[in-house]
């Protein structure tokens, strides 16, 4: 397969941010400085227009497009290429005074305020007539710009809305899905509890604040719905923008694991992916190369959505964000770390959040990479231009993959069943920290992971990890055993296969719909543990293992048993248990166990399937990219504050200095 070059008409990889000159028009002298500056630290792309809609449109009907033109031609002029976002974003007050429709109602059914952002109707016609208009506009004055290299669908996607609208979509969503059968809905949501039993899908709300909140099913497919109805508007938006100007991708930047949107079902309708990432460095609570693993893990859950091709960093702050708890700053280097990190991760591009700081409102301290001072001689501004350099520099980079033989299952409908449920404890089910957690033992080995969906191909993949599988989709457990059948080497945890896709039981035992088989094993009950409560797991190589959290009680049929629990009433029950099924084997641990065993277990099914591994010096993180040709590119990184010295995989000696960079 050929390489993906996401923009050819740039040298190295891109190198842009957020722009809103729309904010500066009145300050031509400050327009002018953006663009000496933008040279200065060797930006080859702006975003722009991401919340412009007041400055295209100021009152309805009214149109101000040229100065779009002019900050165009300007930047194109030197060198500098336009990501041009839809202005859906963010509305102007006159539209929701005319149309207060466009505004949403939320749970407690309370129609919002003109305000903020982010805060429209994705039902509402009147709202996808405007938005229609000005894309229109839009692209009447700049379409067939040659500065033009990508639209950037509205921003940062997100939001419930629970009016009247909306609640007619919901229940004709649900028809269509339950063949107009509402004998079929009650059955697969068990509504017979309680007696809450519809009569038609008229009758149906979505979960108001006050109204019905005891039928998981209905919870779940209200997340399922939003996505759907999201993602319905955002098409709405591409169509337009592929019928005017089919040969200009499409993106929207999307937010880490952002619990309101199953990300997977969106990325279909998109050429590429792009992201915003705001880690949070320098906390109290971690250490910083574990702050260094989440990012990387949230950069694979990015990547993984179409691994065939780099994704982009659309968003990050060249300094501190405005919005954490605490807005640390980035310390000297780490700028470039977290860059470097991106790009070996899979990104093609570094792009941030934002150009300059606004004057007021609720941004106005947010990092930039120019101040208020509005200098090129901030500690700031010089860091990025080093990393503009560093991009400038790596066009061999373009278009290669990170290629794992790794991968971790992630369901976004899995974390909301699992959050929804009414069991374990709220405080301590952590579904996306034991999946990132498990991810960084990978990482310490020198794997990168994809991180994919449970129904999704894992033909490329030796070995697959499943943690708290607790809803299975339809065809996920035929998916998994027919990997492990080929040669694949699969572990699952405990709190596997416990519903199907409407969150009811499986009958027969856990994990249900033929894990069983596949495992060897059923798990009776399963016992939450407080803080203080003490066990402990023995492998028959006498090493011990920590256990918190949970522990399931296992009836073993035909796997061999691991490790057996130390105390309580069912001390000496398996804990961990290994089958082999067709030409590869099964692993089924079930009990939340330290990750020092966990990452014994990891290494064990590597050296099974032959996929090798590295163990990294404590403060390194390594990652490789590869071309066509199987040519790679290596980036060592120095996830800590003191210098290291260390042998890379090929035996070379290396020294980093503190939250150093090699990439070879």
């Amino acid at each position: 397969m050929s390489k993906k070059i996401l923009f050819p008409q740039i040298k190295g990889l891109l190198h842009g941010s957020d722009y809103n000159p729309d904010q500066w028009l009145d300050r031509p002298d400050i327009l002018e400085k953006d663009i000496e500056l933008m040279k200065k630290a060797k930006m080859t792309s702006m975003s722009v227009g991401i919340f412009a809609w007041a400055a295209y449109e100021p009152s309805e009907g009214e149109f101000h497009m040229d100065w779009l033109k002019n900050i165009m031609d300007k930047l194109y002029e030197n060198g500098i290429y336009t990501i041009l976002a839809t202005p859906s974003g963010a509305r102007p007050a006159w539209l929701d005074e005319k149309y207060p429709e466009c505004m949403r109602v939320n749970a407690d059914d309370h129609r919002a305020h003109h305000g903020f952002r982010h805060n429209h109707c994705m039902s509402s016609p009147k709202f996808r007539e405007k938005t229609g208009i000005i894309i229109n506009k839009i692209i009447d004055t700049v379409g067939d710009h040659p500065g033009l290299a990508m639209w950037h669908i509205s921003n940062e996607f997100g939001g419930e809305c629970f009016c009247p609208l909306c609640k007619k979509k919901f229940q004709d969503y649900l028809a269509d899905k339950f063949d107009h059968d509402i004998n079929k809905l009650n059955k697969a949501w068990w509504t017979s509890f309680w007696s809450h039993t519809y009569n038609n899908f008229s009758q149906i709300e979505p979960p108001y604040a006050n109204g019905e909140f005891s039928i998981m099913g209905l919870n779940l497919e209200w997340k399922r719905f939003t996505t759907w109805n999201t993602t319905d508007y955002m098409k709405s938006e591409i169509e337009i923008l592929k019928r005017r100007t089919p040969n200009i991708p499409v993106t929207t930047n999307f937010m880490q694991l952002f619990p309101g949107l199953d990300y997977r079902v969106m990325a279909k309708e998109l050429d590429v992916i792009s992201w915003d990432s705001y880690p949070f460095f320098h906390n109290n609570y971690e250490t910083f190369a574990d702050t260094m693993a989440r990012s990387s893990f949230d950069h694979a859950v990015m990547r993984s959505m179409k691994k065939d091709q780099p994704y982009m960093l659309m968003e990050s702050a060249p300094g501190l964000a405005n919005w954490h708890r605490y807005n640390k700053l980035k310390r000297p280097g780490v700028h470039k770390l977290f860059s470097a990190q991106a790009v070996g991760c899979g990104s093609d591009t570094v792009q941030y959040f934002q150009w300059r700081k606004s004057r007021g409102a609720f941004e106005q301290f947010h990092g930039a990479v120019v101040d208020h001072l509005g200098t090129d001689d901030t500690r700031i501004f010089k860091e990025v231009a080093k990393v503009g350099e560093m991009l400038d520099n790596l066009s061999k980079v373009k278009g290669t993959l990170v290629k794992p033989k790794a991968a971790l299952l992630f369901d976004w409908d899995n974390m909301w069943a699992i959050e929804n449920m009414r069991g374990l404890s709220d405080e301590t089910k952590n579904y996306p920290q034991t999946c990132a957690d498990i991810y960084h033992e990978f990482l310490k080995l020198g794997i990168d992971m994809n991180v994919v969906a449970s129904d999704d191909n894992l033909d490329d993949y030796n070995v697959v990890v499943a943690p708290m599988l607790y809803m299975l989709r339809p065809g996920a457990a035929d998916n998994l055993k027919k990997f492990v059948k080929r040669g694949g080497q699969l572990l699952a945890t405990y709190l596997t296969g416990y519903v199907d896709d409407n969150t009811l039981c499986f009958l027969g035992g856990f994990p249900g719909n033929g894990l069983s088989e596949l495992f060897g094993l059923i798990s009776e009950e399963i016992d939450t543990l407080y803080d203080c409560d003490i066990n402990s797991a023995t492998f028959t190589n006498g090493n011990k293992a920590k256990i918190r959290d949970y522990a399931e009680i296992l009836r073993v049929s035909d796997a061999d048993v691991i490790a057996r629990y130390d105390s309580d009433f069912y001390a000496g029950t398996p804990v961990v248990t290994r089958k082999t099924y067709g030409d590869g084997k099964s692993y089924y641990v079930a009990a939340r166990l330290d990750m020092n065993a966990m990452s014994e277990l990891f290494k064990t099914m590597l050296e099974e399937t032959e996929t090798p591994y590295y163990v990294l010096p404590d403060g390194i993180e390594y990652h490789k990219r590869e071309d066509e040709t199987g040519d790679t590119i290596e980036f060592y990184l120095n996830v800590t504050d003191k210098e290291l010295s260390f042998s890379t995989i090929s035996g070379d000696k290396l020294t980093l200095e503190p939250y150093g960079v090699k990439i070879f």
